[in-house]
């Protein structure tokens, strides 16, 4: 029988199969590597990109917080604009009140009674005087309850006064204004003169 020596043929078979398995180790490590490297540089360029995002994004909300603070105190001048427009136009309404009430209270004195004093605190005017008897003074007040221009008399005080050696009634009494309304400035008052 002859015998055939197969060590070297296997030996050879197998030092091929080594050298395809290093080619492939080889191969599937920069396969491997290059995967990484794109994958590393994928991830940076989106984490860059995100971070320049985030950097625009709080640029913008710094710029949002200042024009927010802006129109804050725009809102702030506007509503301090609006107060003193509002104070004008009282002002404007109210600039003839006084004139009017006057004209009111001499409308509305009766015969034989005197104003000594006449204090305006708000809405509400404090009269002193001087009158012959208490019933005038019992006319003013009523008079005065039916004026367009000023309402809820109130007697505080009458007292006996001499006043060169002749008796007469001192009274204090208050009363509060009340803008009339464009129907009762339209129609004639049939009320006032009367005593």
């Amino acid at each position: 029988m002859i015998r055939i020596n197969l060590l070297p043929h296997r030996q050879i078979k197998r030092e091929l199969r080594q050298r395809e398995f290093s080619l492939l180790a080889l191969f599937f490590a920069i396969a491997a590597s290059a995967i990484i490297f794109l994958g590393y540089t994928y991830i940076n360029t989106q984490l860059s990109a995100q971070m320049s995002r985030n950097s625009r994004l709080d640029a913008e909300i710094v710029k949002l917080d200042k024009e927010i603070a802006d129109i804050k105190d725009l809102k702030d001048k506007i509503s301090t604009m609006l107060e003193r427009k509002r104070v004008v136009e009282n002002l404007q309404t109210n600039r003839s009140q006084s004139v009017i009430v006057l004209d009111e209270l001499s409308r509305q004195l009766p015969d034989g009674m005197y104003l000594k004093s006449i204090k305006q605190q708000g809405e509400v005017i404090a009269i002193e005087g001087v009158a012959d008897s208490n019933a005038r003074i019992a006319t003013l007040v009523k008079s005065l309850s039916s004026s367009i221009w000023l309402e809820k008399p109130n007697l505080i005080e009458i007292k006996s006064v001499l006043n060169n050696n002749i008796k007469q009634n001192a009274f204090t009494l208050s009363v509060s204004i009340k803008p009339p309304k464009d129907e009762e400035l339209a129609a004639p008052s049939t009320k006032k003169g009367q005593i």
